[in-house]
């Protein structure tokens, strides 16, 4: 930013020393040959030398970084610059259309010598707009500045004005005096184009509307990430070259903050390559979808209020459903202080189900412990990890059962182990056979108190 910063202001000096030159030439050849066309170039000339000083202490201001009292940096102050410039444009439009038409109508101030200087001055004017307009032009599409943007419409029109102006002089020196008040009424219809449009860029600046087209731009970029379920909104303010976003888009209201905060990333990451002049913020809203289900609803809820929940089972009686659940609450907790988190919670699902459901909840008091221990001798463990195999082939479902590791606590003998199993089986199938171990176990060994077992997919 500060290189842009640095290419416009040289630019706005470059353009402030080419309109002096080129405003003194048309004074001075406008006096020799008493064009009105050719005077009011430059006098249009003047306002633009104004114009550019205008313009260079704008972006010099502009480029300063945000602070406590311009919280969104200070880009708007070159549109304040071109505000002034499209009034001045507006001004010299009038006097020089008022002019020309009192000379139109019978009021001559002279006779006008279409002379060689005239030409001349007109060649190098139109050569000098020439130059700056396509300079300025790719100048102000690189940094992306207003007022420089301004500066290269202006001289755009410059130099169709003086295009005419030697249209006009040529047409007096063929023996028709009308023809320099005609070409000076065209250079106040440019001029007063010329403002209007620099006028309308402006307000639109200072107003906060939006670039035309980007608003489209930056939704369709925001919808195409997965798992953005709408883009409820966008709004965009131009500051200078950058514009200030805010998006909100509705999302699954079961996923985890996590992926949220990542799904907020990528909706950025997508704008930034669509718009990257964009500067936006996300605010992602949960919303619920039609196909979310009983079960998601229900751990939604519980993950809500912190409240570890299982063996959540649904049952639709009679056209009516209901749903109980097992609740697990810290096991030196006040009974009555249990029961309130757990009607809360019934409370809580039923009114997110609707009305007619019926919730019921048992407690259970959790079981997450800290335990000390210490691990058994290969030969104390030898006889478990057999007890172990022997449980798994006599179900027929688990197999190569290893990583055995028994550990003596205070609360009893806590056992690990792996086995492998059919990656096709279901999970309920699989559930089943590693609880038939563990009980198998628990009957071989009255000291166990704790048995959990991983299935691996055969083959992982």
């Amino acid at each position: 930013m500060n290189e842009h910063n640095a290419l416009k202001e040289k630019a706005a000096l470059a353009s402030i020393a080419a309109s002096a030159l080129v405003t003194l030439g048309k004074l001075a050849a406008g006096l020799l040959t008493g064009s009105l066309a050719l005077l009011s170039e430059a006098g249009h000339g003047l306002l633009d030398t104004g114009a550019t000083i205008l313009t260079w202490f704008a972006i010099r201001a502009s480029g300063k970084p945000a602070d406590e009292e311009h919280h969104y940096g200070h880009g708007k102050i070159e549109a304040v610059a071109a505000l002034a410039e499209t009034g001045l444009l507006i001004v010299l439009a009038v006097v020089v259309l008022f002019e020309a038409v009192q000379r139109l109508m019978g009021h001559p101030s002279g006779p006008v010598d279409a002379g060689w200087i005239a030409f001349a001055v007109l060649a190098v004017s139109i050569a000098v707009d020439f130059t700056r307009w396509r300079s300025l032009g790719k100048i102000a599409r690189t940094t992306r500045s207003d007022a420089l943007a301004a500066d290269a419409l202006h001289f755009s029109s410059d130099l169709l004005a003086s295009i005419f102006v030697m249209a006009g002089l040529a047409a007096a020196r063929l023996g028709y005096p009308q023809g320099d008040a005609l070409a000076a009424v065209a250079v106040a219809v440019f001029i007063g184009i010329a403002g209007y449009r620099l006028g309308r860029r402006t307000i639109d600046t200072l107003v906060d509307a939006a670039p035309l087209g980007l608003t489209a731009r930056v939704r369709a970029a925001a919808g195409s990430i997965a798992g953005v379920v709408a883009v409820e909104s966008v709004r965009l303010r131009p500051a200078g070259a950058e514009v200030f976003g805010e998006i909100g888009i509705s999302v699954p209201r079961t996923l985890a903050l996590e992926k949220v905060a990542k799904l907020q990333e990528e909706v950025l990451r997508a704008v930034a390559r669509e718009a990257p002049e964009v500067s936006a913020t996300v605010t992602a809203n949960p919303v619920a979808l039609d196909d979310e289900s009983v079960l998601e609803r229900v751990l939604l809820i519980s993950a809500r209020r912190r409240l570890a929940v299982h063996h959540v089972t649904v049952q639709e009686i009679g056209g009516a459903r209901s749903v109980s659940l097992d609740l697990e609450l810290d096991g030196a907790m006040p009974h009555g202080q249990a029961h309130d988190i757990a009607t809360a919670l019934e409370e809580a699902i039923e009114a997110e189900l609707g009305a007619g459901i019926e919730v019921e909840t048992h407690i259970e008091p959790m079981n997450a412990r800290e335990l000390t221990g210490r691990g058994l001798t290969p030969e104390q463990a030898a006889p478990i990890e057999a007890a172990l195999a022997a449980a798994a082939r006599a179900g027929g479902t688990l197999t190569h059962v290893h990583n055995v590791r028994a550990r003596d606590t205070a609360s009893g003998l806590v056992v690990n182990y792996h086995c492998h199993a059919d990656p096709r089986l279901s999970v309920d199938a699989v559930h089943a056979a590693v609880d038939e171990v563990d009980h198998a176990l628990r009957a071989a060994f009255a000291n166990v108190t704790r048995v959990v077992g991983h299935a691996e997919p055969e083959g992982a």
